[in-house]
């Protein structure tokens, strides 16, 4: 799988999010507290646009009258009908087991690692042709 550099760590707050088109393919990136995850910005119930969803946590109730909020700013909630996504796996909370939006891996590298390469200019032979400079490609 290609890499692709999208923003430098600043770019990205906690709590935040960056779409990025990669090819024909609409990625968000999100980060929380930190960390970086990457989804389909395609919601798969209907194509809604994850990263103009709302984020949010997992509340849960082991019993009436009691409970528990936690994973603060890790789901994603759809802003067309509410289906909600755990950011960091890409499964849905609905039917975790046959639905999700896809993952991508996500590293964050110092920008030295990235300038050394292993980058290789492509070059065309040149020649000049009465004043004229031809390339061929």
């Amino acid at each position: 799988m290609a890499r692709h550099v999208v923003a430098p760590v600043g770019e990205i707050p906690a709590g935040g999010c960056k779409l990025v088109a990669i090819g024909n393919r609409a990625i968000v990136v999100f980060n929380v507290n930190g960390e970086f995850f990457a989804l389909n910005n395609r919601c798969p119930h209907k194509g809604g646009s994850l990263a103009l969803g709302y984020r949010t946590g997992l509340l849960e109730s082991p019993e009436p009258g009691e409970y528990r909020y936690s994973r603060q700013g890790e789901i994603i909630r759809c802003p067309w009908h509410s289906w909600e996504f755990d950011i960091r796996t890409g499964r849905s909370w609905c039917d975790p087991q046959r639905l999700r939006t896809r993952q991508y891996p996500v590293s964050v590298e110092p920008g030295s690692k990235l300038v050394e390469g292993p980058y290789q200019a492509e070059t065309f032979p040149v020649t000049v042709e009465n004043d004229y400079v031809v390339i061929e490609a």
